[in-house]
This record gives structure tokens, C-alpha cells and sequence, in this order.
């Protein structure tokens, strides 16, 4: 390693004059390694290699101290020490906590019952949650990040669902007569008789219905929830609803021919019931659709909640209930065998109510163009600075069979 003599060199001007220290560090002249300078003034870099004996810090290669044993003892030492240290602070500490707990109820003692001699009612703190200016203000209030929303009933119509790419107006054909050969038997070379079958057609249009709603950017950027989420649930549940109530008791005019509207009449109940049908009426509205169609794999029923309230209760002439529930999990209830479809647009039990639908309900077509659109724009509102959101549903429907495929109960008008 290079000497630093420029920093660490003493040198003697003259006999009798104090040595002055050559460099640019004016400092006390020390060794090369931080040690002081000889008496002589020479520092330990400037003596020869022969001249400058051992280190002063270094233990001597030989003697007592340098063998392995003593080593060993000296490791020994520290191993020693090193775990006395360590038991040390954990004494320490246990007794730290022992003197603390004394000295907290000893406080508290103090506090409650106040000096020997004296009574004091206890004091209890004076901060806490129990009021804001106690503290209750420094307690965070959390948020739930998710939106509660509340159930509501849908529509049971949807069984046969046509969708098409554009809105123009389609015709559904149908048949509304089969041919039927006469009566009588023919005589030989007599004539037959023409029966041809006749048709009809449905036209199914697109009828637009929509919603429009808006809400301010502050509101939709600081939201804790889903808000533009749910908006869209929200409008399809909407439009869904509306499109349903039409679908089943729409009247045909600019809106869809509701299911309902569309059927014949099975079954008129009896007088002084306030429109309420029995078990014999249900039998005869049962059989009144003809057999295809009763034996469809989409036949059932549909009702209002109330009235299949009043349907469950309805006994046959050997005491068992009509209405059965189904065994499975997912599996519909039943009445007569055949599964029971709640829809909340049905007609209540009343004078001269349609209250019970009963057939193929695949033979219902509803139309919808393209699929629900749910769009957003920030620029319809801009100068209040609202986001817009719309949802639009173009759909209509029709009963395409209007021969007995779906029958209903109708009320007395007395």
C-alpha cells in the first residue's frame, strides 16, 4: 500500500525547534493508522522496516494466548455471555410487566375508591364513543360496497321467442281450418267432396318502448357501489316488466296482442261466488284445451299470487288438495299434473275476471328485434354536466294459434 507522506510525514527543521508536520492537514502529527508520533517527532511511516518493531496493537505471534485452547476458551466465553444476554431482557421484561400491572391497579383503586377513609363514587372515562365531542368523531365510518336491491316478479310468458336483425313487420302463417271429408260414406263413382284447409297469417311488428335516465358525473365518479351496474339491471328489470304486462293483457292496438286478450274463454264460473272458481271449474277449464295441446310439454298454468292463494285451499270430493308441491328442489308446483307459472299482470279474482290461463304456451310468439340495448352518452346533457343512460327494447307477440291452444277462466258477471 502507498504511503501518504505528504499528510503523515514529521519532519525536524533544526536541533532545538519543535517538529513541524509536512502536508496539507495541519492537525497533531499521528501515524500512518491513527497511532501518535515518536518522541523524536518521527511517526512510524518515516522509521526503516527494521527500525519500527511490532505493532503496538497486535498480540505476539508466540506465547500465552495464541494456542488453539486458548481460543477455544475465549469462544467459549462468548457463548456464554451471549446467552446470559439473551436472558437477561427477558427477565428484565417479566419483571417490568409484573411492576406495571401492580402499579395499573393500584391506580385504578385509587381512581374508584378515592384515598382510605373518604368514599368516592367511581369515575369512569371521560372519553369514549358515546357522544361525537367524547371521541366518537375520531371513529372511521365504514361503507358496504354493495348495492341491496330488492326482488321484484317478472313475467311467465316468455316460452317461444323469435329474435330477428331488423324491425320491418313479419307474418307468422297459420292454419285456422283443417280439411274434414263429409259425413257421408261416397257411392261408387260418386264425387268427392273438395275440403281444403285454410290460413291465416299473424303479423308481428316491433314496438319500441324505452327508458331514459340520467345522473350527475360527481355522483357517478365518487359512488362507493356499482351504480352504472345496476342501472342496467335496474332498466332491463323495467322494460322487461312493461313488455310483460303487455304480453298478457295487451289489447293489439299499437302494443302487443296479450296472451290473455288473444285466448277464448273454457270456463265461466258460477253465480254469487264473487268471481271465484272451484275444483270443477279447474277440471272443466283442464279439459276444455284439446288433447295436443294439453299434452304439450309446455302446458301449464298461470295465475296471480292471490289467486293461487285461493287455489291451494280447493279440495276434491275425497278431501285432497288439487294444488301439489313439487318433491325436487327447482321442481314447479303442480295442479292436475300440470306445472304452475305465477305472473303478477294476470287478472285478480273478480266479477267477470280472466284470473286463470290454462294451455300450450308455445304457441304464444313473442318478436323482439336485436337484444335490450343499454347505451350511455355524456354529451346529451353537457351543459348540466349529466351522463345520460337509455335502454330500449323494440318486441311485440301474438297468440299464432287461435284454435284452443290456450284457454281461460272467466268470472260470473253476477
Amino acid at each position: 500500500m502507498p504511503r501518504r507522506a505528504d499528510a503523515c510525514r514529521v519532519h525536524q527543521a533544526s536541533p532545538g525547534t519543535p517538529p513541524q508536520r509536512v502536508g496539507a492537514d495541519q492537525g497533531p502529527a499521528r501515524w500512518r493508522r491513527g497511532r501518535k508520533a515518536r518522541p523524536d517527532g518521527r511517526g512510524r511511516a518515516d522509521l526503516h522496516p527494521a527500525q519500527r518493531g511490532p505493532r503496538p496493537d497486535r498480540r505476539p505471534r508466540e506465547g500465552p494466548g495464541r494456542g488453539r485452547a486458548a481460543r477455544r476458551r475465549r469462544r467459549g466465553r462468548v457463548r456464554r455471555t451471549a446467552g446470559q444476554a439473551r436472558r437477561r431482557p427477558q427477565e428484565a421484561r417479566r419483571h417490568l410487566r409484573a411492576a406495571a400491572g401492580v402499579l395499573h391497579r393500584r391506580v385504578r383503586a385509587a381512581q374508584v375508591r378515592g384515598p382510605p377513609g373518604r368514599h368516592h363514587p367511581a369515575r369512569l372515562p371521560d372519553l369514549s364513543k358515546l357522544t361525537a365531542a367524547a371521541g366518537a368523531n375520531t371513529v372511521p365510518i365504514s361503507f358496504y360496497n354493495r348495492l341491496v336491491e330488492h326482488m321484484i316478479e317478472v313475467s311467465g310468458v316468455l316460452q317461444t321467442l323469435l329474435r330477428t336483425a331488423s324491425g320491418e313487420q313479419i307474418q307468422v302463417p297459420k292454419t285456422t281450418a283443417h280439411s274434414s271429408p263429409s259425413g257421408a260414406p261416397i257411392a261408387e263413382a260418386g264425387t268427392l267432396a273438395s275440403s281444403d284447409p285454410t290460413f291465416g297469417q299473424v303479423p308481428l311488428d316491433a314496438y319500441k318502448y324505452g327508458i331514459l335516465l340520467q345522473i350527475s358525473h360527481e355522483l357517478l365518479n365518487d359512488t362507493g357501489v356499482d351504480l352504472a351496474g345496476y342501472l342496467a339491471r335496474q332498466a332491463e328489470r323495467a322494460l322487461g316488466n312493461w313488455l310483460g304486462g303487455r304480453l298478457v293483457v295487451g289489447t293489439g292496438t299499437n302494443q302487443p296482442n296479450g296472451v290473455v286478450t288473444a285466448a277464448t274463454v273454457g270456463k265461466t264460473g258460477g253465480a254469487g261466488v264473487a268471481g271465484m272458481f272451484t275444483g270443477d271449474d279447474l277440471i272443466d277449464l283442464f279439459y276444455s284445451v284439446i288433447a295436443p295441446y294439453r299434452n304439450s310439454s309446455s302446458c301449464a298454468w298461470m295465475m296471480k299470487d292471490s289467486s293461487i292463494a285461493g287455489l291451494r285451499k280447493i279440495k276434491d270430493t275425497t278431501g285432497q288438495y288439487l294444488w301439489a308441491p313439487g318433491l325436487t328442489a327447482g321442481a314447479p308446483d303442480t295442479v292436475l299434473g300440470k306445472p304452475l307459472v305465477t305472473d303478477p299482470n294476470v287478472a285478480a279474482v273478480a266479477l267477470s275476471a280472466k284470473s286463470v290461463v290454462f294451455g300450450d304456451f308455445s304457441t304464444y310468439f313473442v318478436r323482439q328485434v336485436e337484444t335490450l340495448r343499454f347505451e350511455r352518452s355524456d354529451d346529451y346533457a353537457f351543459n348540466t354536466d349529466l351522463v345520460s343512460y337509455r335502454a330500449v327494447v323494440r318486441a311485440d307477440g301474438d297468440l299464432v294459434d287461435t284454435t284452443g291452444s290456450i284457454k281461460v277462466f272467466q268470472g260470473n258477471a253476477a
